[in-house]
């Protein structure tokens, strides 16, 4: 009987060559293994006759960044699977296809993106993608509707509750992202300049009360299920196509906590150009257009969910006016929150972001840093204030000295 052991670019070659209906029996297979992720083994497997290939995800047993001492479910190659499998039924072209999943080996067998790029790394390359702001707005709509109350009959929506249900790596975000951070946490890391702005974090009664209230809402709020780690490290992208990825923290939970998380990453790249771009600007110009990227990303959004709405609602009291005003209103609130959680996680907690850590001078990161923790503290204390998209987008102007509110 076939056990769980963890491959290496031998084995999953021979894995792939079993495979049925992947490739040709006589195929020369070449492996290697390319991921830079914090959890998993990633292998690419191509023919070297035909060109064709394919991806070969593996969950570890623990954390990959940390090592054996941080045991991990090995449930969330599943999770992620079923998920992928989910979004692809609604919105077909924006994940990959997933060929195969074997539960023993917690291996997942997808379509190979070699042709797009990280999203993240383009950002910091100041690369410009005009279909993002479309292409994701659609599929935050699409996959966070339709997986809802109001799409999905009562009990189907209940059962896929328990079905997606994720402990172990909603325990990891509830710590990483809503508690760790503001405590002096044996997990966080740090720029050791930037650690008075530290300290005034861990000093902030009212933050820590505001962060309290959206992990409240984290831990209860089953709206839909969401990707669970949407950053531009977890979207691939060309000049004309998206593709999202590993949903293995995917789970039902707030809406705004996925759209929180594009918004927030987003931001953190506005901030680490601080460092990266010398002509002021240059700088100011690609700044301005993630801050439109953000607000195009919540219009695509908003009039795809009220489309949605009106289309496909099981739920007869959406009917009722205003209803869908109030419940945007909101999702908006709840997204300009976790926006600013996701900020302050990534430059005080466990897992930085390349976006920041490919500042070489550490004084002109910590510059960047104290501007992304500035921004994400603005979010998080006036979330309440937020009536529209552009008042996320103003708050931002403003901090960054940019004079506007």
């Amino acid at each position: 009987m076939l056990q769980y052991q963890a491959l290496n670019e031998y084995s999953a070659m021979n894995y792939a060559r079993k495979l049925r209906n992947m490739f040709m029996t006589n195929a020369q297979l070449v492996c290697e293994e390319i991921g830079d992720g914090n959890l998993n083994l990633v292998f690419r497997i191509t023919d070297k006759s035909s060109g064709k290939s394919i991806i070969m995800k593996q969950a570890l047993p623990y954390a990959r960044v940390v090592g054996e001492s941080w045991p991990l479910t090995l449930e969330r190659a599943r999770i992620e699977s079923q998920a992928l499998i989910e979004q692809h039924s609604i919105c077909p072209g924006l994940v990959p296809i997933v060929y195969h999943y074997d539960s023993t080996m917690a291996l997942t067998v997808m379509e190979d993106l070699s042709n797009h790029l990280n999203m993240r790394k383009g950002l910091v390359a100041q690369e410009r993608y005009p279909h993002f702001a479309c292409q994701i707005g659609t599929f935050l709509a699409r996959t966070l509707y339709m997986s809802s109350d109001f799409a999905l009959p009562s009990q189907v929506k209940k059962e896929k509750v328990v079905q997606f249900s994720n402990p172990e790596m909603c325990k990891i975000s509830e710590n990483l992202i809503f508690t760790d951070p503001y405590f002096a946490s044996e997990t966080n890391q740090f720029n050791p300049l930037i650690a008075d702005k530290v300290v005034e974090i861990w000093e902030n009664t009212q933050l820590k009360l505001e962060v309290a209230k959206l992990k409240e809402g984290f831990l209860t709020h089953a709206q839909a299920l969401i990707h669970g780690d949407l950053h531009t490290g977890s979207i691939m992208v060309t000049n004309v196509d998206t593709k999202v990825i590993d949903p293995e923290f995917a789970f039902y939970g707030p809406i705004g906590f996925d759209i929180g998380a594009v918004i927030g990453n987003l931001l953190l790249s506005f901030a680490s150009h601080e460092g990266h771009t010398k002509d002021s600007q240059e700088r100011i110009d690609y700044q301005t257009y993630l801050l439109t990227m953000i607000e195009q990303i919540w219009t695509y959004f908003e009039k795809e969910f009220r489309h949605l709405w009106d289309k496909e609602s099981k739920e007869r009291m959406t009917a009722i006016p205003g209803y869908v005003d109030h419940f945007l209103l909101q999702i908006l609130e709840d997204t300009a929150g976790y926006a600013g959680c996701k900020m302050i996680r990534r430059i005080i907690g466990l897992a930085h972001v390349w976006d920041l850590e490919s500042i070489n001078d550490p004084s002109l990161r910590a510059k960047a840093e104290k501007l992304a923790l500035s921004i994400g503290q603005e979010l998080v204390l006036e979330r309440r204030q937020v009536q529209r998209i552009k008042d996320i987008t103003s708050r931002v102007r403003k901090t960054a000295g940019w004079g506007e509110l």
